[in-house]
This record gives C-alpha cells, sequence and structure tokens, in this order.
C-alpha cells in the first residue's frame, strides 16, 4: 500500500472540499466566525486581501467616471414596496428593525421599546434608498449621466452560511447609475462587467465565463443581468460580479424624471452593479491546494516574506542587518503599479514559521542564513511549487528578478485554473448523460460532480425549473461567446438555437 503524502490541511480536497475549505480558511488565518449567527470576523489576512480588491476596482471604477458616496444602512419598509418584484426578490432574506431603544422587561432584563411607527428593514441591497436620492438629484439631461458608487455592508439572512461564500452580512460595493438613454445604460452594464472581468482573471488569476443570466435567475426587477461565473476545485461555479440593466423600473418606482434636450419630461435609465467579499472564497477555491491557502501575487497581502535563519546567537547581527537592507531594497521595487509588499519574520519558531507561510499562501517565501549571506544570495521558494522546491539565486539577481518571478506565479495560477475549468467542462446532447454528468459518481461524496455543461435550451422556465428540481443544477449564463447553433432543449427536445452554461453553484 502506498504511504498516504502528509499535508498541511486535513482532510484534503479530495477527502471532504467542504471540510478542507473551512481548514483553509482557519489555517490562513483569514476569518473567525461571529458570535452572531452566520456572520464572520475577517482577520487581518483576510481584510488586508479585501482592501488590494478594493483598491484595484476603486481605481477601475474611478478611471471611468464612477465617484464614491455613502447611503443609509436602513431602508423604509414602504421604499422596497415601491418596486413589487424586487420586494418579493428579498422579503425572505430581510432583516427588519422593528423598535429604537432598549427598556427593563418585568424580570429585570433587557427587551426592546419604542416601536416604531415604519420598520426599517436593514439594507440587502440599496436601489430603493438610493433611489429616492438620485429623485431629488435629477431634474435635466443634463445631470447626467449620473455615476455612483458605494462601498458598504449589506445583510441578506442566510440559512445557510459559510464564511466568504455565503454569510448573513457581507462587504461589498454597488454601484448605481442613472442615464439619459437606454443604449447608454446598456453600455454601462456592459463595461463594469468588464471591469469584473478585468478583476477576476488580470487580478485574481481566476478565468470566467460572461454572459447573460436566464429570466428566472436575474435580479429581482432588472431588464438583463450580466454575470461572469467561474470554476471551484470541486467543479461547482462561483458567480463572481453581476452587472444589471434596470430598464426604467426603478427610474419609474422612484420617480427618476428628467428633461430632455428637446424639454420633454422622460423616466430615465439605470444600472446597478456589484461584488463582495465572496471574491476571497472564490480566490480560495481556485487556487489552494493541501497545504493551505494560495494567493495571486497581484493581490496578495504580501508579497514576498524574509525569513532570517539564526543558528546560533553570535550569528544573529549580521543575518537580521542582512535581511534589513534587502528589506529595504525591496521597498522601492514596484510591482503591478505599486509598491512591493514585504513582510520580515523574526519570529523563532523553527520550521512552523514557514509553515505558516505557507498555510497563508505568499507567493515567495525568501530564507536567509549565514551560508547565503556569505555568497551574497537568498534561498527563494515560490508558493506555486511544491514546498521543498527552492533555488539559491544571488541577492542583486532576486531584486532585480522579483516582479518576473511574481509575474511567473500569476500565470501559472490562471494557466492551471483555465486547464482545469477546460478538463471539466463538456457539450452534452442527451438528457441521460445530462443527468449521469451532475449525478455523484462516488455515493459517499455527493459534491463530487461532472462540472459545466454546455447544453441546449429552449428559454422555457419549466424546462429550467425541472432541471433545478431534479439536479440542484441551474443555468449559470448564456455566453456572450456563444456561436448560434441548431439543437434540441437537454430538457424537452424543443428547438434551441444555441447552447448555455448548467452547472452547480454556491
Amino acid at each position: 500500500m502506498a504511504q498516504k503524502i502528509k499535508t498541511a490541511i486535513t482532510p484534503t480536497r479530495e477527502e471532504d472540499y467542504p471540510e478542507w475549505y473551512q481548514q483553509v480558511v482557519k489555517a490562513s488565518d483569514m476569518a473567525d466566525r461571529s458570535p452572531v449567527r452566520g456572520c464572520m470576523v475577517i482577520k487581518p489576512w483576510g481584510y488586508a486581501l479585501w482592501e488590494n480588491i478594493q483598491r484595484e476596482l476603486d481605481d477601475m471604477f474611478k478611471a471611468t467616471g464612477v465617484k464614491n458616496a455613502y447611503f443609509p444602512l436602513f431602508i423604509p419598509l414602504s421604499f422596497l414596496e415601491k418596486e413589487a418584484e424586487h420586494v418579493e426578490g428579498f422579503a425572505k432574506e430581510c432583516a427588519v428593525v422593528t423598535h429604537h431603544r432598549l427598556e427593563k422587561g418585568p424580570d429585570g432584563g433587557l427587551v426592546p421599546g419604542g416601536r416604531l411607527t415604519e420598520p426599517l428593514v436593514v439594507r440587502p441591497t440599496s436601489e430603493t434608498i438610493i433611489g429616492d436620492s438620485f429623485a431629488k438629484w435629477v431634474s435635466s439631461y443634463r445631470d447626467l449621466p449620473l455615476l455612483i458608487n458605494q462601498w458598504a455592508n449589506v445583510v441578506r439572512w442566510e440559512m445557510r452560511t459559510r464564511i466568504f461564500l455565503r454569510t448573513s452580512e457581507f462587504l461589498w460595493q454597488e454601484g448605481h447609475t442613472v442615464h439619459a438613454s437606454a443604449a447608454e445604460a446598456q453600455e454601462r452594464t456592459a463595461m463594469m462587467l468588464a471591469i469584473y472581468a478585468r478583476m477576476a482573471e488580470t487580478f485574481l488569476a481566476m478565468p470566467v465565463i460572461r454572459g447573460s443570466k436566464s429570466p428566472a435567475e436575474r435580479f429581482p426587477g432588472a431588464v438583463d443581468t450580466q454575470c461572469i461565473e467561474a470554476m471551484m476545485q470541486d467543479r461547482k461555479a462561483l458567480q463572481a460580479g453581476t452587472s444589471h440593466f434596470l430598464g426604467q423600473n426603478f427610474a419609474k418606482a422612484s420617480n427618476i424624471r428628467f428633461q430632455t434636450a428637446e424639454e420633454k419630461e422622460s423616466y430615465a435609465w439605470t444600472t446597478s452593479w456589484g461584488a463582495s467579499t465572496r471574491l476571497i472564497g472564490g480566490v480560495i477555491m481556485t487556487h489552494s491546494d493541501d497545504d493551505g491557502l494560495v494567493l495571486p501575487p497581484k493581490v496578495a497581502p504580501a508579497q514576498v516574506v524574509l525569513l532570517p535563519i539564526v543558528h546560533k546567537e553570535e550569528e544573529r547581527a549580521k543575518v537580521l542587518a542582512y535581511t534589513d537592507a534587502l528589506a529595504a531594497a525591496l521597498a522601492d521595487v514596484r510591482y503591478a503599479g505599486r509598491a512591493l509588499r514585504v513582510e520580515v519574520d523574526r519570529r523563532e519558531i523553527g520550521g512552523a514559521r514557514g509553515w505558516d507561510w505557507i498555510k497563508k499562501g505568499v507567493p515567495l517565501r525568501v530564507e536567509i542564513g549565514p551560508r547565503d549571506i556569505a555568497n551574497d544570495a537568498v534561498f527563494v521558494a515560490r508558493r506555486d511549487k511544491g514546498h521543498k522546491e527552492k533555488t539559491s539565486m544571488p541577492r542583486t539577481q532576486f531584486i532585480a528578478q522579483v516582479g518576473t518571478l511574481l509575474d511567473e506565479i500569476q500565470t501559472t495560477l490562471f494557466a492551471r485554473a483555465a486547464a482545469f475549468r477546460a478538463a471539466h467542462t463538456r457539450p452534452i446532447d442527451a438528457l441521460a448523460d445530462f443527468y449521469a454528468y451532475f449525478s455523484p459518481q462516488d455515493k459517499e461524496k455527493p459534491e463530487i460532480h461532472g462540472g459545466f455543461a454546455l447544453a441546449h435550451w429552449c428559454g422555457n422556465d419549466a424546462c429550467e425549473a425541472k432541471i433545478k428540481e431534479d439536479l440542484t443544477v441551474t443555468i449559470r449564463c448564456v455566453p456572450f461567446d456563444a456561436e448560434d447553433e441548431a439543437g434540441r432543449c437537454i430538457c424537452c427536445g424543443q428547438p434551441s438555437r444555441r447552447r448555455v452554461v448548467f452547472a452547480k453553484a454556491y
């Protein structure tokens, strides 16, 4: 019997993928569970990753003319009721505030007091309350376009939660724009989706499929929802960003009207778009391995960690001085348009120190000991390779090539993820093959199934609903690059003109 390879994370991905995910989060020190049901505490390493994602997205938004603002956490219930489809879509997820103070109860404990005249909903999304402000700000075509983004938290009272992927409270950005024409609003919808795709692929090394949601999967109240979908290592899909063309639905509900250049009154056309801390879950599940987190260099909280190796007390001062000098030299290096992020770990905890950084996913680990100093060199390990693979490099060469090394890691991670997706994506035309593809091959591991299926769909909601009920498989998107192709619906056999992406999803 072959000896089992010891890994830093147990269970492994193969043994128990959901539990492996939880253990990677724990081992990388990214987040903790909160005493509040379904919520999380994001620890510094996880929050630094979010800050880097936030910074890159914010720059991309502002480059298109978007401005940041902030709107209230609480939304009057009557605001949500203005758009019927919208309130119906979020009703079961809303947390509602009904009182405004605490009072002493009959047993001496605290009880809610001061019932509100109108209940307040803790924002699940902000279309309605932002629409109220937009109605005051917009009166003429000269006020348009209005391009606003908000970085905030939202609450959706989830029944089944998982850190970063689905929590009752999470962090996100939500963009809201107002336009004078449908064409301009549709152009903005596509523009923002392209930004999300760039973020996912260029910075998170996460290949995505761009497309439109089916009517059943659209954002409540939207005319069109566009999305990016990524494949995780358990072959499920993750919706990594959405951009919605809202038509005039929310403008009519919020009374956002303007005087056109022809001096006619018209309802505006609006969009909304968002991405959240779910992206962190996507990074974890796209790249990490059985030794822990693996981070794309462009968003890693630290891209390089320096590990001074001291065996004898008389070596300490020399090793630390060399390490600090290297850190100072690296501080002048820029990578991906920003200062290189470097950590120096002086802890004396033996081999556990290196494993800590492996589990945290830092792209480059650099060991510096007396022998390296004698050769004016460093010992370099890459997180995209085995933990025993290390290379000695002259110090000056490492400083000169650190950006190249990081680019190689970034490229490798994207290529691996793209190859994995390609290996688990296939066109399917027979209903029996479709059901077999999404049925567990191992009854003890029900989460393991085929992956992405490219199958024909007639456009009928009933066919989509039956597949969802039978297999918990949904249409992830109608890909933008799908070519017209005559075929038969995978469910009912009626004519279809193109394939869509079916998958199980988070």
